[in-house]
């Protein structure tokens, strides 16, 4: 088939793209190729046909959806950003964005997408207290992360709470605005799903790490960031106390998980005409950021990781993965080792 894959020249969408031509399919990029995204233009595969253009632009995503049988919407500003004075440009990009593409789509009769979501929208992740059983802690305070208190406590008794993996059944709570428009996607995708009768797959990525990540911005990965810093013979500098629990999942693996559901989204099951549904994308493995950290800088041989103890306001403490339903709904696993995906990542090719 010929799918659409908005975002095709970024990180994440560049292997989408290598994948669906590997798998046999067209496949059309639309990207606006913003220089502050990309100051060096991306090198995408010959077979894929390129259009620059903006997904916030009705002219060229109809041009985009002209002949697709299905799109992959990768487009978005990632990250935290700076400061909230990056607000506009995340609900621009990321919402305005979308729900110019959901009305080109429903206008031309399309009913297959592929959402580009993210782990971000379960803010904290799944805690259990030993009294109170599964709980929600509420955002972390200044105050106690000054005091170096970065374990959320118990919101009824203040008891110290057990880490586990969230799965899709969680409640969203969205803290910081990256993740606030990460979750109105999905709700705009879902609205259009109930009003056009179309099938959607919403894929909320966890820590994705690969070749051709980001480097030296503000909205980069952690694992890229740490990556430069090492490039530049500098520690890599962990937050808090290093502890902070995460699901690392290699790039390439998520373009596999993208695959899968296109084929779902494409068929009568297991996605019913008409509705959403969403997929955690994660390894499965729990590691910490100090220990991604510390993988990471001996594959560079560089310096060890410095803990700082210093904190952003809005990270989450844990958020780690159930891919359950990925795996047995729609027959994903993923299939790159950390440690030999860190070893590559620490030689491979990074964006500009």
């Amino acid at each position: 088939m010929r799918v659409l894959v908005t975002g095709g020249g970024g990180f994440i969408g560049s292997h989408v793209v290598e994948a669906l031509l590997e798998d046999g399919h067209d496949v059309r990029v639309l990207d606006a190729m913003l220089p502050a995204v990309h100051p060096t233009p991306p090198t995408l595969p010959a077979a894929a046909e390129v259009l620059i253009g903006d997904v916030r632009d009705a002219a060229e995503v109809e041009r985009a959806l002209d002949g697709v049988d299905a799109v992959c919407h990768q487009a978005a500003m990632v990250g935290l950003g700076l400061n909230f004075d990056d607000a506009p440009d995340y609900v621009g990009c990321n919402d305005l964005g979308t729900a110019v593409l959901l009305a080109g789509m429903a206008r031309a009769g399309l009913s297959a997408l592929v959402l580009a979501s993210s782990m971000v929208v379960y803010g904290e992740g799944r805690y259990e207290c030993p009294v109170h059983g599964v709980v929600a802690p509420g955002p972390r305070t200044p105050a106690a992360l000054d005091a170096g208190r970065f374990e959320p406590p118990c919101p009824h008794c203040g008891a110290d709470l057990a880490a586990g993996l969230v799965d899709e059944s969680a409640a969203p709570d969205p803290r910081n605005v990256y993740a606030t428009t990460k979750l109105a996607q999905e709700h705009l995708a879902a609205a259009f799903a109930r009003t056009t009768g179309a099938r959607v797959a919403a894929l909320r990525y966890h820590n994705v790490y690969g070749p051709r990540m980001p480097r030296d911005t503000p909205y980069a990965g952690v694992a890229s960031i740490f990556r430069s810093a090492l490039a530049a013979g500098q520690a890599p500098r962990v937050f808090e106390d290093g502890a902070q629990r995460r699901d690392f999942v290699h790039v390439r693996d998520v373009a596999a998980a993208n695959l899968v559901a296109l084929a779902a989204v494409t068929n009568e099951e297991p996605i019913a005409t008409g509705t959403l549904r969403t997929y955690n994308v994660g390894s499965g493995t729990v590691r910490t950021v100090g220990e991604m950290a510390a993988i990471l800088a001996r594959a560079c041989a560089g310096p060890e990781p410095v803990v700082t103890g210093a904190y952003r306001l809005g990270d989450v403490r844990h958020i780690t993965a159930s891919s359950a339903r990925l795996r047995t709904e729609l027959g994903w696993s993923p299939r790159e080792e950390f440690e030999a995906g860190m070893t590559e990542f620490a030689d491979a090719g990074m964006r500009a």
